[in-house]
């Protein structure tokens, strides 16, 4: 990568390098184009957004759909990628139209409107409009059902550029344009009764209805409508056609599917909690992996139970369970976090399961000393699942908000505000699907208490049978 005072130099004409004397300065000659500016400084600079199915921190790391695609981009061109997250959605096709960025990758709508902006890619994804409300209002089934309803829309999305197409059939209908906002907030919104309907795109749509279950969908508000990449307009194509390339490659080579089941693909096998399932399973499959449990139990201090709730909220207690995003095992360890702990076969169940172990008692230990239990293990599931720097987030939102960042109870309530911009935006790590971590935890509690009845029931047969067997015959 050029030094600074290299790229300065890239901006003088090669006749005044040459009176200067620098001409054998080991500095590179200037780019003749952009894809030659972007390998020659080492960074692909995208704008985005902030959000799930866009770019956000995971307990890994930076994840989602649009930087995992870019950043296979980058790697294809020898660079590193650095993304410029942006709040406001309206702001950045202007970014792009003024050059203050390579390009967006932001889950954009390709529109007739936006083309007179900047340039799109080819697609890489296809969804569809779809009006939004919760089961505690009437379904609209149509566009006229939206006249005379409270609709919240984000301003500057393809959305406003629909509802104002259907204005001219139906001049009644009205909408508020939120500014500040993302669409998963106006989603959470309607899940909690503030509004009546937004609308937001289909994929957005899977991922949260995951964790607000009263989210209907009244009908599809467009046809299927292409996601692309936004790029300046000029004559320069260079790192366009670069781009069109790459996007046409991962999808005849099926990269680009596997990327999207990756991301999406959890919000299409979704299920509900099933409790006549998981005494199915005690009956079946727990024997087979309770002395593993056992063993981890004893070695980090932690209740058996409690990790083979936590393992049959993660697998279902299947050892050779693979998710497409690419942790595994019986406890769905990450490629990283088995490195650090040193597993050397995750599909290995007991390397598994005192992997997870030991990674849980890492996070109980990492917590204050003051917060007790049952809170320090709920909240230690949370960062299993979240991250643990975002967990620190919801801790001192909990505090701001004068609440007791010390007590489950009031972080979990917490946490779900770091899908909203006007507190992620003020934390340290930023967005996290904060509903995520809370239905973990809630769930695992769940599966830890019947295990233990059923545990506790076990026990007292035993001890019953036991008696009698010792009991003299009268």
């Amino acid at each position: 990568m050029p030094n600074p005072p290299c790229q300065r130099l890239h901006r003088l004409s090669t006749t005044l390098l040459l009176v200067m004397g620098l001409s054998g300065s080991g500095c590179a000659p200037p780019p003749e184009n952009k894809l030659q500016e972007v390998i020659q400084t080492g960074e692909l600079v995208v704008v985005t957004r902030n959000s799930p199915t866009t770019y956000y921190e995971g307990p890994d790391g930076p994840t989602g759909f649009e930087y995992d695609l870019v950043r296979a981009f980058a790697k294809s061109l020898g660079v590193s990628v650095r993304m410029k997250s942006i709040d406001r959605f309206s702001d950045i096709l202007p970014m792009i139209a003024n050059g203050d960025g390579d390009l967006a990758a932001a889950g954009i709508t390709v529109t007739p409107q936006r083309a007179t902006q900047v340039r799109f890619s080819p697609s890489y994804q296809q969804i569809r409009q779809q009006v939004i409300h919760s089961t505690r209002t009437p379904a609209p089934t149509n566009a006229k059902a939206l006249v005379g309803r409270s609709i919240e829309v984000v301003a500057g999305t393809s959305y406003v550029e629909r509802l104002e197409s259907l204005r001219e059939k139906y001049p009644k209908l009205k909408w508020t344009e939120v500014q500040d906002m993302e669409t998963e907030e106006l989603l959470i919104r309607v899940q909690e009764g503030q509004t009546e309907i937004t609308i937001a795109d289909s994929n957005i749509v899977a991922l949260n209805q995951q964790y607000n279950p009263d989210l209907r969908v009244g009908f599809n508000l467009s046809d299927a409508e292409k996601l692309a990449w936004a790029f300046p307009l000029g004559d320069d194509n260079s790192l366009f056609d670069a781009a069109s390339r790459f996007i046409d490659e991962i999808r005849a080579s099926g990269e680009l599917a596997h990327l999207i089941e990756r991301h999406y693909g959890a919000a299409t096998r979704f299920n509900p909690i099933n409790i006549a399932a998981f005494l199915q399973k005690i009956e079946t499959d727990l024997s087979l992996y309770k002395p593993m449990f056992e063993e981890a139990g004893r070695r980090y201090a932690l209740d058996w139970r409690l990790l083979a709730a936590m393992s049959y909220q993660e697998s279902y207690w299947n050892p050779k369970a693979v998710s497409p995003t690419g942790v595994r095992g019986i406890m769905m360890l990450t490629e990283i976090t088995a490195q650090h702990l040193r597993i050397k076969d995750r599909l290995d169940p007991r390397q598994s399961i005192l992997g997870g172990g030991a990674y849980l008692r890492q996070l109980i230990d990492r917590l204050p000393s003051r917060i007790h239990e049952p809170d320090r293990s709920w909240m230690a599931l949370a960062a299993y699942n979240v991250g643990f720097n975002h967990l620190e987030d919801a801790r001192i939102i909990t505090q701001i908000r004068n609440g007791d960042p010390d007590k489950w109870s009031e972080v979990k309530e917490s946490l779900p505000l770091l899908t909203k911009a006007v507190w992620h935006t003020r934390t340290r790590h930023g967005y996290a699907r904060g509903y995520e971590p809370v239905q973990f935890v809630t769930r695992i509690r769940t599966y830890y208490e019947v295990l233990k009845k059923t545990d506790e029931g076990n026990r007292n047969r035993n001890t019953s049978d036991a008696l009698r067997l010792r009991a003299p015959a009268l």
